[in-house]
């Protein structure tokens, strides 16, 4: 038997992939996995109203279908920006609203899963965090896919057996993260391991994506590894972009600018399409600009369920 038995391809009827759905009724729908290569991007940090709003509605015209940004942030050093908290959760829930463009954002303590819960369309388990067992049995319980991204030094066999933590305790939309793996190479901030994309597609199946920015902690070198991932077969992107990258508060140096983003979306079409898949696009979610602010009742709506449906 498996030790990761949810997980494992061997589980998925006629050994094939699984996709993982993310979105709402409200902004609409679409599959992270097999046939489609989805892109996520958007700033490390939320640092501000402005800058949000930018950078969501510049990586939506680009192609993204995804906003990505950090409220609670996790850092090596304890005086870094570490987010915004909840108001930073307030400021993507207006970004969602004006965009159209669901949430991806970070979980950092099991006691911040009602109100992240109450904004993410995604949980983002970030790498510090593979192995937090509590905070993974907790989002088993929850009604929300998972983002789960390798750690630093972690195997892909542990990655499996993390998945499988939150597998086990309820809830199945896990889509895994290959962020770049910590060696003796300096030349980037960690080293972009291409192997576990096949080898991944041949142990389960969960969808696969790549974050070239953590991997590369640097900007120059994000577009050919992002080309090479999906070239690799990932079913997606993980990307960071930043309306001014030198005055970030955190990841300056490897954010994309809104022109560098749209030049890797038109980058990466045709190597999607070589390898057989299409690019989810934003047509599949309401209008940017035709959402408008959610009322009580159905921002209450997408707030419920936290508890994974017996």
């Amino acid at each position: 038997m498996s030790e990761y038995p949810l997980a494992a391809l061997a589980s998925s009827p006629n050994r094939t992939p699984s996709q993982v759905s993310v979105g709402s009724d409200l902004y609409g729908r679409f599959q992270i996995g097999e046939g489609t290569v989805t892109v996520m991007a958007g700033p490390c940090s939320v640092e501000g109203r402005d800058m949000l709003l930018e950078t969501a509605h510049a990586v939506r015209a680009s192609g993204a279908v995804m906003l990505r940004g950090g409220a609670f942030k996790p850092r090596s050093s304890p005086y870094a920006f570490r987010g915004l908290g909840q108001e930073g959760l307030d400021l993507l829930a207006e970004a969602r609203a004006s965009s159209g463009l669901p949430i991806v954002t970070e979980v950092v303590d099991a006691r911040q899963l009602e109100s992240v819960v109450a904004v993410a369309d995604m949980l983002q388990v970030g790498a510090r965090n593979m192995q937090n067992f509590a905070l993974l049995a907790a989002l088993g319980e929850v009604n929300r896919p998972v983002l789960l991204k390798r750690g630093l030094s972690a195997t892909l066999k542990e990655l499996l057996l993390a998945a499988e933590y939150i597998m086990a305790h309820g809830n199945t939309n896990v889509v895994l993260c290959e962020r770049g793996i910590r060696t003796f190479e300096t030349a980037t901030r960690n080293t972009l391991d291409l192997s576990a994309v096949p080898v991944l597609k041949l142990e389960t199946h969960l969808p696969v994506i790549v974050d070239p920015s953590h991997a590369a902690g640097r900007a120059d070198i994000i577009a050919p590894l992002a080309a090479a991932a999906i070239a690799a077969g990932a079913d997606g992107l993980l990307v960071e972009v930043h309306p001014d990258p030198k005055s970030a508060l955190s990841d300056g140096p490897q954010s994309l600018t809104p022109s560098q983003f749209d030049a890797l979306m038109a980058a990466i079409a045709p190597i999607a399409a070589l390898t057989g898949r299409t690019l989810t696009r934003p047509s599949c979610l309401r209008g940017a600009g035709a959402v408008a602010a959610p009322s009580r009742q159905a921002a209450a709506r997408h707030a419920s369920s936290t508890a994974v449906p017996a």
